[in-house]
C-alpha cells in the first residue's frame, strides 16, 4: 500500500461499522478491518456464498476473496512435526468477482494503490445486496467514481449478479474495464493454516464459450467437479476474451468523456456435481449463463425472494433500545444466506462459521443446537433436511462406536462430508508459535446434541413420521453409546462417565495426568440421563408395528431398556460448596489472579493461548472458555431441570440454581461467542439486567467493535448469530414445547419494547405479540386441528383463526378473545 493511500485510509477509518435499519455501513477504508468487512458483507443463498471482497481483489493481508459451495469439501495430507495429519476443509472455489477498471494502459486500480477520497461499504439486508461507493484518485489527479453492487440469487440457487458503473470525473481519454473467472485459488483465508497444504483445485480448464468465461476444475482428492462461469455486457462494444492456465478473461476498451459513465452488468453461474440433476457442471454453466435472464430481472426476482423469506422469519421490536432490531435482522440475515431453502436440497448440514470463510475448515460442529430453534419455529422442513444430514451419517457414527469397543453411535465433534471425526490432531497457537495436541475430539456431548435437536424438532412439529422413519433411530443408537460410555462405581453406588471433554474446551484432561478426558463432566452426565428417559419416550411414541421393527432391527432387548432407567435415576453428578460441579475434581483446581491478566493482556478470552505462552498449562485453572454447567439452563426447562435431578438424586434448590450461575459466572472467560448466549439464558430470570447485556454482546459478537482483533474474518460464529435471534424469540418469552403443549413463560424486559414474531407450530402458522404485561397468541386461519398453547398457568385450546390474550397475573386477570364464538375451553394443569 502506498504511502499516500495508507495516510488517506487512516483518515476515513471509522469507529465501528454501524446498524441502522436494515442496513449495515462503514465509511471509510480500513485495510486492517477488511477481511472482517469482507465476512461480515458476505452474499449466499444457502448453496454458495461469496465473500464481500473487493472485486479483483488478491489474497493477501488485506482482502480475501472466496467463494463456497455447501458440502464440497477436500482433504488434503500435511506433516507437522514429524506428525502425518490429515484436513479436510470446504473447497475456494474459482473467483467469479473481478470486474475492474484502469486508465488506458495503467494497472487496475484499487483502493491499496490509489489514493482514496471516498468509500462506503453497505450490506442491504432486505434486499440481500451489497453496494460499495467509491471515488478513487491516482498520481496524475483523475478521479473515478463508482458504484459496485452484486448479489447471490436467493430466487435461483446457481446464480449470482453483479454491476459495476464508473465515471471519469474530471479526465477524458481511454478507460479499460476487466472481467474475469479466476481459477489460481487456494484455501488460505486462516493465518494458521497457511503452512499447511491449500492447493484443492486440480484439471484447471478455463475457455470461452459465446462470450462467457468459464473455467472448470475437479477437487484432487473428493473428485468433485465444479464450473463457475459468468457472462458480462456492456452498452460499449469492444470486448476481447483469452485465457491462460488458470483463469478466463474479459476486456472493454472505451473512449470516455469527463462526466461520462460507463456500465457493466455480470451474471454468474456455479455448479458442481454434487448438485441434484446436474451430471456435467461445465454444460450446465454455460446453458446457465445462456439462458439466465438480464441482471435488473435476475435482481427483482432475487428481491422478491428474500421478501418472502422475511415473512416467514419475521421477528419485531417496538421501541426497542440500543439498535437491538438492526442486529437480530443482520444476524438472520447471515444463517439465512448459509442456510435457506436451497440447502433443502444439500446434504450439507450446519457449518459452524458459515459459508463466509474458512475457520474450522467449514465443519459442522455443536452449534448446531443454537441454529435448530429459528429454523424449525419458522421452516420445518429445512429443519428436517438439515437434520437428515446427521441421520445419513449414522453408518459413520455407528462405525466410530464400535472403534471404541462401544455399541450405538458416536458422533463426531467435527463433521465434513462423509461423517467421520474431523477434529484436527494438533492444534497452533499463534501467540507461542507451539503446535499441541487437541483433545477436544472427546466431546462426546455432540451425540446429545444431535438427539436434543432431533427431539426438539419432532416436540414443536409433531412429524411422528421423521420419528418414525430416521429420529428414533438415531436417539437410541446415541442412547446405546452413552449407556455403554457409563460404568459402574462401587463405591459411590452409581454410574461414572470418564474420560470426556464438556463444551468448555479448556479442560481436556487433568493437570499431571497422562491419559486425556476429564471425569463426570455435569453438563454432559445429566443431558445423558436426560436422553435415556428421552429415548425410551421416543420408542413409546412409535406405532407398534414400527416399533417392532426397529426393536428387532436394532437387537434391543427389554435388558437394555431397564438399565436406561436405572442410568435416569443413578448417573453420578458431583458438587461442591453448594454448586453443580463442572467437573469431578474442578474445585480443586488453582484459582486464576483475575485481575493481573486482565490487567496485563486485556483481551484474555483466549486465556489458553496466554497461559501456554507463558509455559503454563490452563486445565489447571478453575477457568472456562465458555458456559459449561450453565448449558443445563439453555437446554432444559428450569421444572424439567428440577424434575430431572430429583429423578437422580440430587433435588435442586433455587439457592443451588443462583449460586451455580455466579460461580462459573466469575470463571469463565467467553473465549467462545456462543457463552454470552448461554449466560443469558442462565441469567434471564435471576439478574435481567446482566442478561440484557450479554444479549448485547450475543447481538454484536461479529459486527461489533469487540472482535476486531477476533476472527471474524476468518467467517462469521453461525451458532452466535442464530442463538442472539433465539434469545429473543424462546428466553425472554419462556417459549418450550413439550407434551403437546406451546408454553410462554415470559420475562420480557420492558426495555426491549414490544415484539412481534411468527412462529410455525404443529402445522399452523401463528402470530405471537409479547410486552412486559401481555401474551397474544393468533393462529392463522386455516385447515388444521386445535392446538393447545399455556401461559401463565392457564392453557387454551386455539382453533385455526382464534386468538387469545393472557395478562399477567399483577397486572389484572385473564382476558379472551375468539373471533366467531363466545368461549373457548380451559384446561387445567
Amino acid at each position: 500500500m502506498s504511502a499516500v493511500s495508507a495516510a488517506t485510509a487512516a483518515e476515513h477509518r471509522p469507529a465501528r461499522g454501524t446498524v441502522a435499519g436494515w442496513i449495515l455501513a462503514f465509511s471509510g477504508y480500513d485495510p486492517a478491518d477488511e477481511r472482517r468487512r469482507e465476512a461480515l458483507c458476505t452474499t449466499g443463498n444457502g448453496c454458495f456464498a461469496t465473500r464481500g471482497a473487493w472485486a479483483g481483489s488478491v489474497a493477501g493481508d488485506h482482502h480475501y476473496p472466496g467463494t463456497y459451495l455447501a458440502g464440497y469439501y477436500n482433504r488434503l495430507p500435511d506433516t507437522i512435526a514429524e506428525t502425518r495429519v490429515e484436513n479436510e476443509s470446504l473447497v475456494n472455489v474459482p473467483d467469479w468477482l473481478p470486474l475492474t477498471f484502469a486508465v488506458g494502459t495503467g494497472a487496475w486500480w484499487t483502493p491499496d494503490t490509489t489514493q482514496i477520497d471516498e468509500y462506503e461499504l453497505e450490506l442491504d439486508t432486505r434486499r440481500g445486496v451489497v453496494t460499495r461507493r467509491f471515488l478513487l484518485r491516482d498520481a496524475s489527479g483523475r478521479q473515478i467514481r463508482g458504484v459496485e453492487r452484486r448479489f447471490a440469487s436467493m430466487a435461483d440457487p446457481h446464480l449470482a449478479g453483479q454491476s459495476l458503473a464508473v465515471t471519469a470525473v474530471n479526465w477524458s481519454g481511454r478507460l479499460r474495464i476487466g472481467s474475469a473467472v479466476h481459477g489460481a485459488v487456494t484455501n488460505s483465508g486462516v493465518e494458521r493454516y497457511r503452512k499447511l497444504a491449500g492447493h484443492h483445485l486440480d484439471e484447471l480448464t478455463p475457455f470461452v464459450a459465446d462470450g462467457n468465461l468459464i473455467v472448470t476444475a475437479t477437487t484432487s482428492q473428493s473428485r468433485h467437479r465444479i464450473a463457475v462461469g459468468s457472462r458480462t455486457v456492456a452498452a460499449h462494444n469492444g470486448w476481447t476474451t483469452r485465457t491462460d492456465d488458470t483463469s478466463a478473461y474479459g476486456e472493454l476498451t472505451a473512449d470516455v468523456t469527463a462526466g461520462e459513465v460507463v456500465t457493466v452488468e455480470k451474471v454468474a453461474a456455479i455448479h458442481g456435481s454434487r448438485d441434484d440433476g446436474i451430471s456435467e457442471p461445465g454444460l450446465a454453466t454455460q446453458l446457465a449463463l445462456t439462458n439466465a435472464p438480464c441482471f435488473a430481472d435476475l435482481l427483482e426476482a432475487h428481491v422478491l425472494a428474500w421478501s418472502q423469506l422475511w415473512r416467514r422469519f419475521a421477528i419485531d421490536l417496538e421501541e426497542s433500545y440500543d439498535g437491538t432490531l438492526p442486529a437480530v435482522r443482520l444476524n438472520i440475515f447471515h444463517l439465512l444466506q448459509s442456510i435457506s431453502p436451497h440447502t433443502a436440497d444439500v446434504d450439507a448440514g450446519v457449518p459452524a462459521r458459515g459459508l463466509h470463510g474458512e475457520a474450522y475448515r467449514g465443519h459442522v460442529f455443536w452449534d448446531e443446537l443454537f441454529v435448530f430453534p429459528v429454523l424449525t419455529f419458522r421452516m420445518p422442513d429445512l429443519a428436517r433436511s438439515l437434520l437428515l444430514y446427521r441421520c445419513r451419517r449414522l453408518p459413520a457414527a455407528r462405525l466410530a462406536a464400535r472403534q471404541l469397543g462401544l455399541r450405538g453411535a458416536r458422533f463426531p465433534w467435527q463433521s465434513g462430508s462423509d461423517g467421520r471425526e474431523e477434529s484436527q490432531r494438533l492444534h497452533l497457537n499463534p501467540l507461542s508459535g507451539h503446535w499441541t495436541e487437541d483433545g477436544t475430539d472427546l466431546q462426546r456431548h455432540v451425540g446429545l446434541a444431535v438427539a436434543y435437536t432431533m427431539w426438539q424438532y419432532v416436540e414443536t412439529t409433531g412429524d411422528t413420521e421423521f420419528l418414525s422413519s430416521h429420529g428414533a433411530e438415531v436417539i437410541v443408537e446415541v442412547a446405546r453409546f452413552f449407556a455403554g460410555l457409563s460404568e459402574y462405581d462401587a463405591g459411590r453406588d452409581r454410574y461414572v462417565i470418564r474420560g470426556v471433554v464438556g463444551p468448555d474446551e479448556f479442560h481436556t484432561a487433568y493437570p499431571g495426568r497422562a491419559q486425556p478426558g476429564i471425569d463426570n463432566n455435569a453438563y454432559t452426565n445429566v443431558m445423558a440421563a436426560w436422553l435415556f428417559d428421552v429415548a425410551a419416550r421416543a420408542l413409546d411414541r412409535l406405532p407398534a408395528w414400527r416399533r417392532t421393527e426397529l426393536v428387532d432391527s436394532l437387537g434391543l432387548h427389554q435388558e437394555e431398556l431397564n438399565h436406561w432407567d436405572e442410568l435416569t435415576r443413578r448417573l453420578y453428578v458431583p458438587f461442591h460448596d453448594g454448586v453443580i460441579s463442572q467437573f469431578e475434581g474442578y474445585e480443586q483446581l488453582t484459582e486464576l489472579d483475575w485481575p493481573r491478566y486482565r490487567q496485563q493482556y486485556g483481551d484474555i478470552r483466549r486465556l489458553d493461548r496466554i497461559l501456554e505462552a507463558e509455559g503454563r498449562d490452563v486445565t489447571s485453572y478453575q477457568v472456562s472458555k465458555q458456559a459449561d454447567v450453565l448449558m443445563l439452563l439453555y437446554l432444559l426447562p428450569l421444572q424439567d431441570l428440577h424434575a430431572l435431578m430429583a429423578r437422580l438424586g440430587y433435588p435442586l434448590s433455587a439457592e443451588t440454581v443462583r449460586r451455580t450461575v455466579e460461580y462459573y459466572l466469575a470463571r469463565t472467560c467467553h473465549g467462545s461467542s456462543l457463552s454470552a448466549i448461554v449466560h443469558a439464558w442462565g441469567l434471564a430470570t435471576l439478574d435481567p439486567d446482566q442478561a440484557l447485556a450479554f444479549l448485547e454482546q450475543a447481538l454484536h459478537s461479529d459486527a461489533g467493535d469487540a472482535l476486531r482483533t477476533g476472527t471474524t474474518a476468518e467467517g462469521i460464529h453461525l451458532g452466535a448469530m442464530a442463538g442472539s435471534a433465539d434469545l429473543i424469540q424462546r428466553c425472554f418469552t419462556g417459549l418450550t414445547t413439550t407434551n403437546d403443549v406451546l408454553r410462554f413463560g415470559p420475562h420480557w424486559p420492558a426495555r426491549l419494547g414490544r415484539l412481534q414474531m411468527v412462529l410455525r407450530y404443529r402445522g399452523h402458522r401463528m402470530t405471537a405479540e409479547i410486552s412486559s404485561t401481555t401474551v397474544t397468541v393468533t393462529v392463522d386461519p386455516e385447515p388444521g386441528s386445535a392446538v393447545a398453547v399455556r401461559c401463565y398457568g392457564h392453557t387454551r385450546q386455539l382453533e385455526p383463526g382464534d386468538s387469545n390474550t393472557w395478562t399477567a397475573p399483577s397486572f389484572g386477570h385473564l382476558r379472551h378473545q375468539r373471533p366467531g364464538a363466545s368461549s373457548c375451553p380451559v384446561i387445567s394443569g
